[in-house]
């Protein structure tokens, strides 16, 4: 049988690198295909140092070629690692979008303890109701509560053959699809890792995925500002940011710091409002009562101080807690305060994300460089 260069780029081109979309010869990584009789070289570049990646490439290349082209086949695969562009500084990561995703959004918070998870579950689900396709990645690595909350804890994501590529399949309840690291670990294994293996962890629960056609993907990221909200700005283009606070004043302080972030000159992540958590107590007997346990209105204030949108408030409420803790967000119940609270503020959102894209260019993922020993942060 002759083995021609078209049949080989034809069985290369149903073939994926680990982590990217596009196939091996639209992406440009097969630099070269010799052809002797019954022998095949193929040159592949890669950007994933790691040996794992290589051997899967290899493997991959030598399994099409011998089940599409010619089973007999001699078949030598050499991967080399593409050199990063020459520059005054030395870039670690390469940002870039999903297929399929349109709008990516960052729920941060200043501090831990304000309720920014349950307000992402609530988000997400309110969104699902509201007929939105809808994933949520759970990138909070050292504090995973997401498959708890939405009542998928003891599910494991699958795996998935996409053009060739093994590709985790997100948890789905609610409508919601769902991925963290918590369907890796044990209740009660502690995640004690360093900042490059959670990047790891994350970059994989992103790129690694088959989260299909969203319109939104909501992040949960980790409580403050570091290691991890920047491999998330700079993995991927944040369509925009919400940051969730309690009303009193420590909780406040730390939240202008979460703001501040993302409006750092270069990081420029849009910040679509802030959400006020706790706002305020209701007794259930005294439904017309307000009670400001934390304060009056504080997340409000700031919100003018920054001049970014105030989103909305949520109280405070029992059923809340209890609804998250049974794995049912308060989204899903019918006609109660707190669920059109949550419907309004979800609301709020989507208008924030529709102002976003009318007024300003698509976000782009930043990237973190050295500069004389010193981290740095530059847009792409």
């Amino acid at each position: 049988m002759k083995i021609t260069r078209t049949a080989i780029e034809q069985a290369l081109s149903t073939i994926s690198l680990p982590g990217e979309g596009k196939n091996l010869m639209e992406s440009g990584a097969v630099t070269n295909i010799n052809i002797f009789g019954d022998e095949v070289v193929v040159d592949i570049m890669m950007d994933n140092p790691t040996l794992q990646a290589k051997k899967k490439v290899e493997v991959s290349v030598m399994k099409v070629i011998h089940d599409e082209v010619y089973e007999k086949a001699k078949v030598s695969v050499n991967t080399q690692l593409r050199a990063p562009k020459k520059s005054e500084n030395s870039a670690l990561i390469k940002g870039k979008p999903i297929d399929g995703i349109q709008h990516i959004v960052a729920v941060a918070s200043g501090k831990g303890g304000v309720g920014k998870s349950t307000v992402t579950a609530n988000l997400a689900v309110s969104l699902a109701n509201m007929g939105f396709n809808v994933g949520v990645l759970d990138a909070d690595i050292y504090g995973p509560s997401m498959p708890l909350m939405l009542d998928v804890a003891n599910e494991r994501p699958l795996a998935k053959n996409v053009d060739g590529v093994s590709k985790m399949v997100p948890v789905e309840n609610y409508g919601v699809k769902l991925l963290s690291i918590g369907f890796f670990t044990k209740p009660d294994q502690a995640v004690i890792w360093r900042g490059p293996m959670a990047a790891k962890a994350l970059s994989q629960m992103i790129f690694d995925a088959a989260w299909g056609e969203l319109d939104f993907l909501l992040i949960d990221l980790p409580p403050g500002t570091g290691d991890i909200h920047l491999s998330i700005m700079q993995s991927l283009p944040i369509t925009g940011a919400v940051v969730v606070s309690t009303p009193q004043t420590i909780a406040l302080a730390d939240a202008k710091k979460g703001v501040a972030m993302f409006q750092q000159e270069n990081i420029q992540v849009p910040v679509l409002g802030i959400i006020e958590n706790m706002a305020y107590f209701t007794p259930e007997e005294l439904p017309d009562n307000k009670y400001y346990i934390f304060g009056k209105e504080g997340a409000k204030y700031l919100a003018a101080d920054l001049n970014v949108p105030f989103l909305g408030e949520l109280p405070l409420v029992q059923s809340v807690r209890e609804a998250g803790d049974i794995g049912r967000p308060a989204a899903m119940q019918k006609d109660t305060p707190i669920a059109h609270a949550i419907t309004e503020v979800t609301r709020a959102v989507v208008t924030e994300v529709v102002k976003r894209n009318e007024q300003l260019p698509p976000t782009e993922a930043i990237k973190i460089t050295t500069m004389a020993g010193c981290a740095a942060v530059t847009k792409k």
